[in-house]
């Protein structure tokens, strides 16, 4: 379970990790974070196995599969993970968002994990319209795109569709107040406990507490303008067009792959 394609900034390893070996006296299962205090590399049966036990069954686990990933044999190893799970059916599969950046891992997340829900992760509301639309049960937007015109409109697209939305990443009160009033169903932060304190206030006095926050700060930053998350957008766009190619040419799940069902 790891956010960057290499090792470098976050761990005392080096070099990016389509290269590294897990076991073994150079494998990943030996590196320790940067920041104290200093942890190994989760595994994802190790996080699974942690979602499992019963003090942590009513947790919801958001899964953010990065473009550098080969899906087919992502899903089919995560497919062998949940599944050895006693109830996974039930106790497991439910809880479980599979965010996805790219149209390639539609197929293979639909064959592979027919039984988790879907999310389309980006900052292109074009793209998220026009390929995903169909396909996923979850919108998590960069924020400062939800926050334009064309965001406010997908929003109510979202919520007259019975979208769920996620917003990311929140880090500032100001945008996190601003993000509950919006109505979205789950704020992403780095800063969870500033988070947590917040809305417990926001429900002890909502109205006192909100008004402590204004709006202005939408129209003092150029990030907020639409032509700026325009060009953040494209931007996106060529960078995971540039891992996986574009988002029109979608890699079909192989027909030999073995179609899982919630019941296997």
């Amino acid at each position: 379970m790891f956010h960057d394609p290499s090792l470098d900034r976050t761990t005392n390893g080096a070099g990016l990790i389509r290269e590294q070996h897990w076991y073994g006296p150079e494998g990943m299962e030996h590196l320790r974070t940067v920041k104290e205090p200093k942890q190994s590399i989760p595994t994802f049966a190790e996080t699974v196995e942690l979602l499992m036990r019963p003090e942590n069954r009513h947790v919801q686990f958001n899964v953010d599969v990065k473009v550098q990933n080969n899906p087919a044999r992502l899903f089919e190893l995560m497919h062998k993970i949940i599944s050895a799970q006693p109830s996974w059916e039930t106790e497991l599969a439910p809880r479980i968002l599979v965010g996805l950046w790219h149209t390639t891992f539609i197929p293979h997340a639909k064959t592979y994990l027919p039984y988790c829900r879907r999310s389309y992760i980006g900052d292109s509301i074009e793209i998220a319209r026009k390929y995903f639309w169909d396909n996923v049960d979850v919108f998590s937007i960069k924020f400062a795109v939800l926050s334009t015109a064309e965001g406010e409109k997908f929003r109510k697209a979202c919520k007259a569709a019975g979208k769920k939305i996620m917003v990311w990443t929140v880090n500032e009160p100001v945008e996190m107040v601003e993000a509950v009033r919006w109505g979205v169903d789950v704020i992403l932060t780095d800063v969870t406990k500033t988070w947590l304190d917040l809305r417990n206030a926001l429900h002890v006095d909502y109205d006192k507490i909100a008004a402590q926050y204004g709006r202005t700060f939408l129209w003092t930053s150029w990030k907020f303008y639409t032509p700026a998350t325009r060009l953040g957008a494209r931007s996106s766009r060529a960078y995971i067009e540039s891992v996986v190619g574009p988002f029109d040419h979608v890699q079909d799940a192989s027909p030999a792959a073995p179609r899982v069902s919630a019941s296997a």
